[in-house]
Order: C-alpha cells, then structure tokens, then sequence
C-alpha cells in the first residue's frame, strides 16, 4: 500500500509542477534547458517538468519613467528639463524586450536625454516654452522608433517642467512688468485723450448753448422793448417821451440789480431822481447828437475832397 501512495505522491506533484497560472496584463517567457520555448499569456498553462522553466514574468501594463536632465537654450539660457514618458513592452514582442535589453529603463533614460538636448537647443527660451508639445512629440518619435527595434513602444512622452535659473526668471519678471507698465501708460494716454476730447467737445457745447441762450434772452428783451413802444405810442406819446420811460425803466432795472447783488459795490448816483435822471439822460442824447454830427461832418469833409481832387479819385 505505501508504493502506490508514494507513486500518487510522486504524479501530483510532477503535475502541479507542470501547471501555472499566468496573472492578467502579464507575459511569462518558458525556456526549455535554456533555450526560449515561447510565451504564454493571461491563463492556465502547461510545462513539461524539470525541462521547462519560467524565465521571465513581464508586466505589460504601461510604466513611465521620469527624466531630469539640464541642457541650453539657443539665446543660451539654462534651463532644467523635466520631461515623463510612458512606455510598455509590446505584446508581440516580449522576447525581443526580454533577451534584447538588460535595464530597458537605463535604455530609455539615455535615448530621451540624447533626443532632449537635441531638440531644446534649437529653441529660444520663448519658443521653448510655446512648443513645448512639439518637442514632447519630436522626442517621442525619435525614442519610440529607436525603443520598438527592442520590443518596447513608447505611448506618450510629456514636457512636464522647463525651469530656468532664477536670476532668468527674476529678468523675464522685469520684462514682462516693463512690458504691462507700457502698455498701461498707452492705455492712460489714450484715456486722457479722450477725456480731453470729451471734455472739449462739450465745453464747446456749452458755449453754443450759452450764446445761443444769451441770443434769446436779448432778442426776447429786444422784443420786450418794441411791443412797449408800441404800446405807449398807443396811448398818444411822443417818441422822445416813449424813449425817456424807456430808457428810465432801464435805469431802474439796474438799480435793482445793483441792489440786488452779494458782491459789495460802490456806485455814484445822481444827487436827485428823476431830476439826476433827466440829467443823466441829456447827457446820453447830447453825446449820441456829438456822434452824429462828427459823422455828418466826416461826410462832408470826404465829399469835398473827391470835388477837390477828381482825378485822384478815378485813378484810385
């Protein structure tokens, strides 16, 4: 009885030796006495015992690998690059990933510095910075084609830092600050202006306004003073007495206004009204009846001169 256990010992063993189970999203490599056999995927597989062997366990989920590296712009900045790539090993191609390359991440840290310092020195610092997806896409291309002849695919590569010094950065600051100071002196500038045009426009305004107030506050006077004419001839004045009301009713306005005004003022009156009136009026009619006569005579004494001296006049 013992040999036919010891035998059924024996054969569960030698089965579930020759038995594994390959985990999702891994591959494992079997060699055979040392040599590669195949691949086997996601499942439950069989080896032939003390033969076959798993040389490998790949994870063919997506890893990614982080690269620091400091390099020189073309305006011959330096400038700290941190650049993210995601990879993993292509599924077709897990043996080639495996006996193909010793530390894939060592491999790909060098072809992503190689491309890095390739690609940022052609850029200025600005372009750097404003294209920075176009170098994440040239640098992929150059290191995915270079990773896929060992069996690795490159699925996204990331710039995910550019960091210049900060003595740079304190300049770029300065620029940028001097930058916004001017283009917020033109904005104040043209404020101003058009606050000066504005107010401008409006003054003049105003002072159509006025004169055009000032216009018909006298012709309204105007009109004021001809209808009370009118009515004092009406009622059988003579022109002499109709002007001597008006021109007292004038004078009385003023008074009234000179009374009326905050501003102190000293003002010399006539010793008696109307006597001082009648007195102030004489005075204004002699010198308007002054004025006519010059101007009568300033007639005379030119027509005199052209019957004096006709010729001068035709060639003149």
């Amino acid at each position: 009885m013992a040999v036919p256990i010891v035998v059924a010992v024996i054969v569960l063993l030698l089965i579930a030796s020759s038995l594994y189970v390959v985990p999702q999203q891994q591959a494992y490599v079997i060699e055979r006495l040392g040599k590669f056999q195949s691949v086997t995927f996601a499942g439950l597989h069989a080896k032939i015992p003390f033969f076959d062997r798993i040389s490998q366990k790949t994870n063919l989920r997506v890893l990614q690998l982080d690269v620091r590296l400091e390099t020189k712009t073309l305006d011959n900045v330096f400038v700290t690059v941190i650049a993210s790539t995601q990879f993993r090993v292509d599924p077709q191609q897990v043996a080639t990933a495996y006996y193909e390359l010793q530390d894939p991440s060592a491999q790909l840290r060098s072809y992503m510095e190689d491309a890095l310092r390739s690609a940022i020195p052609m850029l200025t610092l600005d372009d750097a910075f404003a294209r920075k997806d176009d170098v994440a896409s040239d640098v992929q291309h150059t290191v995915g084609a270079e990773m896929s002849r060992f069996g690795f695919a490159v699925v996204k590569t990331l710039i995910t830092s550019i960091d210049p010094s900060d003595q740079v950065k304190h300049a770029m600051d300065s620029i940028n600050a001097a930058q916004r100071e001017k283009e917020a002196t033109r904005e104040r500038a043209e404020a101003n202006r058009i606050e000066i045009e504005t107010q401008a426009q409006a003054d003049a305004e105003k002072t159509r306004l006025q004169g055009e107030g000032q216009a018909n506050y006298r012709r309204e006077i105007a009109s004021g003073i001809v209808d009370q004419i009118k009515s004092l001839q009406a009622v059988g004045m003579s022109i002499d007495d109709v002007n001597n009301v008006v021109l007292f009713n004038q004078y009385l306005d003023v008074m009234r206004a000179l009374s009326e005004s905050r501003n102190a003022k000293t003002v010399v009156l006539p010793a008696s009204t109307p006597g001082g009136y009648s007195e102030l009026f004489t005075q204004i009619v002699q010198a308007m009846s002054v004025s006519d006569v010059n101007e009568s005579q300033n007639r005379y004494d030119s027509d005199n001169e052209v019957l004096r001296n006709p010729h001068n006049t035709i060639n003149g």
